[in-house]
């Protein structure tokens, strides 16, 4: 079959040939549709973020994907059923406590194995197999757009973390701002908008810019950070009862504090390089406690909210996600599938088409 990897020393993914799986007891084997490409995968491309195999001189990417059961093996799944799986998963040598919780999101990085990130192989190639308790099923009609469930559920756990950090009082929040006007970003700012009155998206491009164009088609409005630095929003416009950091640009972690309004919480998603800066830590300090503020981090995303993201995304307007997703690519055009431009906003590498057998 055929897999797109990432060889030890290479700068650039390439299509490998690779034995299709077997799956071992309790385990699936799912035909792959699609799995989209994000910051991550450029990441661990540019050898700044995850690693490989232990044994292997490759890495398989791709973390977000959808697929079609072909062989339940004795599990609960049937032929035909879509899923998709979710990314986390036990090292070799057994499972840690957070997986015997159900909570293999909220382990610390050296506990766990990321499938195409972290000492496992992706799901981009022609079929994977997974452990059955790894794979969500969902609707037949999302199985076009079911490599979004994965980075949708991302923001469903940091806006669940954000509403816990502040179930100690009667939280009301109103106004939401979106830090990153990339994919995630806008996936975010539509969902964000189901429940917020008024929403906000930061980002760093000049009109005209299809970016631009989703966030004031979804009713937000956009904030140039070169015209308008975050910590000047509360003057310029209102400050924030939540904010939603996806940008890994470290300062904007410190200016969300000020951004925020009393109350309020901003969850930080971006993993920035070390980057050693000056900042007012007593003033940020004090606002924190004075005002009731929180920062809340966010990593990686659980079963539940797989669930939720499923939800999220059946809800989506059509027009949202045909402009979102700028690509989709068979490994043919694999150069084009990973080009990072102002042009690509979301892409995915296909491997079948849906109603394929």
């Amino acid at each position: 079959m055929h897999a797109v990897a990432l060889k030890r020393g290479a700068s650039a993914p390439e299509v490998i040939d690779k034995p299709r799986p077997d799956p071992d007891s309790g385990e699936v084997l799912v035909r792959t549709l699609r799995v989209g490409i994000d910051g991550t995968d450029y990441e661990v491309i540019a050898g700044h973020h995850g690693g490989f195999p232990a044994d292997d001189d490759h890495l398989v990417l791709g973390h977000e994907a959808v697929g079609v059961v072909v062989d339940p093996n004795d599990t609960a799944f049937k032929e035909g059923d879509v899923v998709v799986p979710t990314v986390r998963r036990p090292l070799p040598d057994g499972p840690t406590e957070y997986f015997e919780r159900g909570e293999p999101d909220m382990a610390p990085p050296e506990d766990v194995v990321e499938r195409g990130i972290t000492g496992g192989h992706g799901f981009m190639s022609d079929y994977f197999t997974s452990p059955a308790e790894f794979l969500l099923p969902i609707p037949d009609d999302l199985a076009e757009w079911g490599f979004l469930v994965e980075p949708i559920s991302i923001a469903e756990k940091a806006v669940e973390h954000a509403y816990a950090s502040r179930s100690a009082f009667d939280w009301r929040p109103e106004s939401a701002l979106v830090l990153g006007n990339g994919s995630l970003g806008l996936l975010t700012l539509a969902m964000l908008g189901q429940s917020f009155e008024r929403t906000y998206c930061l980002g760093r491009r000049d009109r005209p810019d299809p970016t631009i164009d989703i966030i004031e088609e979804l009713g937000a409005t956009y904030v140039d950070s070169r015209e308008t630095p975050v910590s000047e929003i509360p003057d310029a416009y209102e400050s924030m009862d939540f904010i939603f950091e996806a940008t890994g640009y470290p300062k904007h972690a410190f200016e969300s504090i000020e951004a925020l309004a009393p109350n309020g919480v901003a969850a930080l998603l971006g993993v920035p390089d070390s980057w050693p800066f000056e900042i007012d830590g007593g003033k940020l300090h004090r606002e924190l406690v004075m005002h009731n503020k929180a920062l809340v981090g966010s990593v990686n995303s659980g079963y539940r909210h797989f669930e939720a993201a499923t939800e999220t995304l059946s809800s989506l307007p059509d027009w949202l996600l045909d402009d979102l997703v700028t690509g989709i690519y068979d490994t043919s055009n694999l150069a084009d599938a990973f080009a990072d431009d102002e042009t690509t906003i979301k892409a995915a590498v296909k491997f079948y088409d849906h109603e394929e057998r």
